[in-house]
């Protein structure tokens, strides 16, 4: 069955962000602007709605054809849509097991795609399943609750920020190789050189190599993606792990200092390693306090206020 007989698909609005105007995340007259990424449900900002233009109905899919190609969600809210943008409505009534089951489909075709061969001309002929597994109908849905929504966000100065190296505010180790060969079923996170799951590839039997409350980032595989370990763990050798040097780490901190380590990922890639010595002498910028110092506090109080941080 292709994607056509089950979903009515059509072009965005082909809207572009930088002629729009971005409101608060919070504001809740605001509409939630989706593009072609693959990541936080596909929207990357929240628009003031636009006199004459009525957004996209929320319940419908969003699918990209270009950028992260295929990547494809169910939208809970009403939507704008950016460039090379395609949305997907049932032709008959779902579930939204059944839609998330559908996106996940369409989503496994992303292989044969890349940022030359994009999906404009050939997603409505992509092959789906003709019956869906019993799990989809048995597998229970709890929406994620925060008691954040509606806080505002502390507001960042960035041309305030100080500029540090990694190797002065980290002491750095590195994974050690292990096959699989050598690998058994158990209970220790392993973590490799991947981009999702907090970098947990498997779970293996072994005493763990590193204690908890430290970040691991990629030198090779997904170069440059960064997770916080709240667990002792084992890592491969394609994974440095970095302990905070003269200053207390935790959860929040961790992700603010993991998005800025992210921003780096663009200048390397599987032919060009972030190797050891170069992610030492990698320069972050952070907030700073009066003294010159990394402001810490700031950093945490930021996440803190930030919808959904109570989750992490």
């Amino acid at each position: 069955m292709k994607v056509e007989e089950l979903f009515d698909v059509k072009y965005g609005v082909n809207l572009e962000l930088v002629t729009l105007e971005i409101v608060d995340d919070t504001d809740k007259d605001g509409i939630n602007f989706v593009a072609r990424t693959s990541s936080n449900n596909g929207v990357v900002a929240r628009l003031k709605r636009i006199d004459g233009l009525e957004p996209q109905s929320a319940g419908i899919l969003s699918c990209a054809g270009g950028g992260s190609v295929l990547s494809t969600f169910v939208q809970n809210e009403p939507f704008y849509s950016g460039r090379d943008l395609y949305t997907l409505t049932p032709k008959k009534e779902m579930t939204l097991q059944e839609k998330l089951y559908y996106c996940m489909c369409i989503k496994a075709n992303a292989y044969k795609y890349n940022y030359g061969r994009q999906a404009n001309r050939t997603l409505k002929s992509i092959e789906l399943p003709d019956v869906i597994p019993e799990w989809v109908y048995n597998t229970t849905i709890i929406p994620i609750t925060t008691s954040q929504i509606g806080t505002k966000s502390s507001s960042l100065k960035t041309e305030k920020w100080g500029e540090y190296a990694l190797g002065d505010l980290f002491t750095f180790h590195k994974g050690k190789r292990l096959t699989k060969d050598d690998m058994t079923e158990g209970t220790v996170n392993f973590i490799g050189a991947i981009s999702e799951n907090n970098g947990v590839r498997q779970f293996i039997d072994a005493e763990p190599m590193f204690s908890s409350n430290c970040i691991t980032v990629n030198y090779n595989g997904s170069v440059g993606e960064a997770f916080y370990q709240s667990e002792p763990f084992w890592a491969s050798d394609d994974v440095n792990v970095l302990y905070a040097n003269g200053w207390e780490l935790n959860k929040h901190v961790a992700m603010f200092v993991i998005t800025v380590i992210k921003s780096n990922r663009s200048k390397f890639s599987y032919g060009r390693k972030w190797t050891l010595e170069k992610m030492k002498e990698s320069i972050v910028k952070l907030p700073k306090t009066k003294k010159g110092a990394p402001d810490w506090s700031c950093m945490e109080d930021y996440i803190k206020s930030l919808p959904y941080s109570d989750r992490i």
